[in-house]
């Protein structure tokens, strides 16, 4: 953590660079970009790591595009970058190799939808808003929410998550098939839109979390879902943190069907009063969500305030009214915002551990308590549902005391939740920001198998190098 990336390779022989860049210039003219401010850009993370922009911003409109990019960096032998709307949390798009990076948003085209088969086509630009935006007359939606606006290929190559995972999983769940470009330009196809399949490696899932260190995808199929006839929000108070955890343990062992269950703090509560202009009780809150016909969603609702009863839940209160869930989980989606305005001026990293949902409420307990001991402000918010939940750590970078603290407070987290059986990301990836916690957790065996696969695919190391795999 902190401002220090330990992994640096070899950035790319200038003269190499130069020559790429003028290929390239020859190619796309100027939907190439090498002025300073538009780099930086894409070299932006929304952590505490150094910003390290490409050398070059390459603006693709179709997949013949990311191939030929990559034809010419891979024969000058310069790194190839991979970029949708910014908003990963690892430093997955910084480039400290410099190189090309290949910016993806205007491939964003939706190239087929089979809403009687529940799934589509479509180009790694589309956001997640802007396709169920698209798929909304048509009575089918695409589940994965994570909090930001996210490409949907930068989603698949992180492995996102989102508040819906308790009910339709991750990405690694809801992708049917890729098409990937690999280091010599050319096409891998993984997979078909047949809903299962035994036919050769998985490698759909082998690209899905790669956070485009082995390709490049350019094109997705993916599962939809029917749009439920009743959907309906609750919020729902508790005295403690470890009430709220212990009603999320007894909800999904009891298999209450809720589609989203979302854990606040107080001071994440109050965070998300301030800045979404709520009127919510300032203890520990619980969001959810309920999906089905109009009696499951009454069926589900009760249950629910039944376990909360027992576990010191207070106010509940749930609406079926679009307009009142649309504001409710708009201001979950903004916590990260929330909690950037508590503190104006200061760094602020969200950072996320997942653990078995039976530890869940040891975990979370025991990091409010590292948060007391150690004087710091790091609000939390969780999807609970599957035992993930983050922390968005704020600390005045100027202060080199502060930040040791905040230092010792992350290397903790992860630690406790490598204890308990758990991971040091649930769904933010590993970037260049967690490196060093996946020897811990997978052991050297694990690591020294990912670098035989990344040295097969990519032998000449110019997908997003630096990135995932710490030096060995």
């Amino acid at each position: 953590m902190g401002l220090t990336i330990t992994n640096q390779p070899q950035r790319a022989e200038p003269k190499a660079v130069a020559a790429a860049i003028e290929a390239l210039a020859a190619r796309f003219g100027n939907r190439l970009v090498t002025s300073m401010a538009v780099r930086e850009q894409h070299g932006h993370t929304t952590t505490w790591l150094p910003t390290q922009p490409p050398d070059a911003v390459v603006m693709a409109q179709e997949t013949a595009d990311i191939q030929d990019v990559v034809r010419i960096c891979a024969k000058h032998s310069v790194p190839v970058i991979a970029f949708g709307t910014g908003t990963s949390l690892e430093g997955q798009i910084n480039a400290p190799a410099g190189g090309v990076c290949i910016d993806l948003r205007d491939m964003n085209k939706i190239l087929a939808v089979h809403p009687e088969d529940l799934d589509c086509v479509i180009q790694p630009g589309v956001t997640r808003k802007a396709l169920n935006e698209h798929l909304r007359d048509q009575g089918v939606f695409f589940p994965i929410d994570p909090g930001a606006d996210a490409s949907i290929g930068g989603m698949a190559s992180t492995r996102a998550s989102g508040t819906n995972a308790v009910r339709y999983g991750t990405m690694r769940d809801n992708v049917l098939a890729l098409k990937v470009v690999r280091g010599d330009g050319e096409i891998i196809k993984t997979g078909t839109r047949a809903k299962k399949s035994a036919a050769g490696y998985d490698l759909t899932h082998l690209f899905i979390g790669a956070e485009g260190t082995l390709g490049i995808i350019s094109e997705l199929t993916i599962k939809l879902r029917g749009i439920p006839d009743t959907i309906a929000a609750a919020a729902c108070s508790f005295e403690t943190v470890e009430g709220a955890c212990q009603a999320t343990i007894l909800a999904i062992q009891t298999a209450i069907p809720v589609a989203r269950i979302e854990l606040l703090n107080a001071a994440q509560v109050r965070c998300c009063n301030a800045y979404s202009k709520l009127t919510l009780p300032e203890t520990p809150l619980l969001l959810l969500e309920f999906h089905g016909s109009e009696a499951e969603v009454a069926e589900q609702s009760k249950n629910f305030r039944e376990i909360a009863a027992e576990c010191g839940g207070g106010d509940f209160t749930w609406t079926t009214r679009p307009e009142d869930r649309s504001k409710l989980w708009q201001a979950r989606h903004d916590a990260y915002w929330s909690v950037r305005a508590l503190r104006p001026g200061a760094g602020v990293v969200a950072t996320d551990v997942c653990v078995p949902i039976s530890r869940l409420a040891d975990c979370v307990v025991e990091t409010e308590q590292d948060l007391k001991r150690l004087g710091l402000v790091a609000p939390i918010v969780g999807h609970v549902g599957d035992g993930n939940f983050h922390c968005s750590l704020l600390c005045d970078t100027g202060d080199a005391d502060e930040m040791a603290r905040g230092d010792e407070f992350m290397h903790r987290l992860v630690e406790r939740a490598q204890a308990m059986d758990g991971t040091c990301t649930g769904e933010h990836g590993i970037g260049q920001g967690k490196q060093k916690y996946l020897k811990a957790e997978l052991g050297g065996e694990a690591l020294d198998a990912m670098r035989a696969v990344k040295r097969a695919l990519d032998p000449q190391n110019i997908f997003n190098p630096g990135k995932i795999l710490p030096q060995p």
